[in-house]
């Protein structure tokens, strides 16, 4: 089954005080590619997390964003009492000094440093296993996306192989015509410099022959319809499959540019011209495959 490297899943878990929203994004990428961004609570467990990543997403470039916001209207400041008195004490009298009023001046002190102290949050292990069973639900969720991806671009890369089969049996009928037309041509071009009468027929054919076979497309032909063939094979294949068919698909293009450099017949470039184009919107799609 065919997989997209385009994908996306999220998943949220409510704890005790808070809410914590996990979101992964993928897109196409050579190699697997991971990028975190979490909060500090759980920076320590960044490792663990690339490695859960990295056992079913294989390839692309993954973002991983943790998020949560606490909903518990204590939190984790509180007031440093005894500094913001000593803050007060100090700036009242200075303002009785300064014949400044006071009225704002505990707003102030509030932005001072020390006068809020925040509480060192620590990770709960069972917070923590919630949070690593929601980011397996999205990594479920992320895979179930990219699936459906991919059998959309299964059918449309099947088809396309398909178009490039039936192309390639169109060339059949001006095979024969081209080998006509090539002796024919030969014989005006030799009677037009030499005498008629002295012409070697014999030796004509067996330099024609020679000619000919040089020309002859079979072998591509047998050999392009393999690899089409092959390619369907491995479509099929359970595991990722991009990197296999990207290669059977630069063999196609060798065998479908070599028909087109001997083919000598404008029919049958014309075929070849609408191979290279089904070809090239292939490649375009494998670039997105897993």
């Amino acid at each position: 089954m065919m997989q997209s490297m385009t994908g996306f899943g999220k998943a949220t878990c409510e704890l005790s005080g808070k809410i914590i929203s996990i979101e992964i994004k993928s897109l196409n990428s050579k190699q697997l590619d991971i990028y975190t961004r979490l909060p500090n609570l759980y920076r320590e467990k960044d490792l663990e997390l690339r490695n859960l990543l990295s056992q079913q997403l294989l390839r692309g470039k993954v973002e991983l964003t943790i998020s949560y916001e606490n909903t518990d209207i204590s939190g984790t400041s509180k007031i440093n009492v005894p500094v913001v008195k000593q803050y007060y004490q100090q700036l009242s009298a200075l303002a009785r000094e300064l014949d400044s009023r006071e009225e704002a001046l505990l707003q102030t002190i509030l932005r001072l440093p020390d006068a809020l102290k925040m509480d060192k949050e620590e990770i709960d292990e069972s917070e923590w296993e919630s949070v690593l069973s929601q980011t397996r639900e999205a990594l479920n969720r992320i895979n179930d996306f990219r699936s459906q991806e991919g059998a959309a671009l299964e059918k449309d890369i099947l088809e396309r192989v398909s178009q490039i089969m039936i192309l390639l049996k169109d060339i059949e009928p001006f095979e024969k015509e081209r080998t006509e037309n090539m002796r024919t041509r030969l014989r005006n071009n030799l009677e037009e410099s030499i005498d008629k009468d002295t012409l070697d027929t014999n030796r004509f054919e067996q330099e024609l022959i020679y000619y000919l076979e040089k020309m002859d497309i079979t072998e591509e032909k047998v050999r392009l319809s393999n690899h089409c063939n092959f390619f369907r094979e491995v479509v099929s294949e359970s595991q990722a499959v991009g990197k296999k068919l990207a290669f059977i698909a630069q063999e196609m293009g060798r065998e479908i540019n070599t028909i087109g450099s001997k083919a000598n017949h404008s029919d049958i470039q014309r075929l070849v011209v609408t191979m290279k184009d089904e070809l090239e919107k292939i490649k375009e799609q494998l670039m997105n495959v897993l």
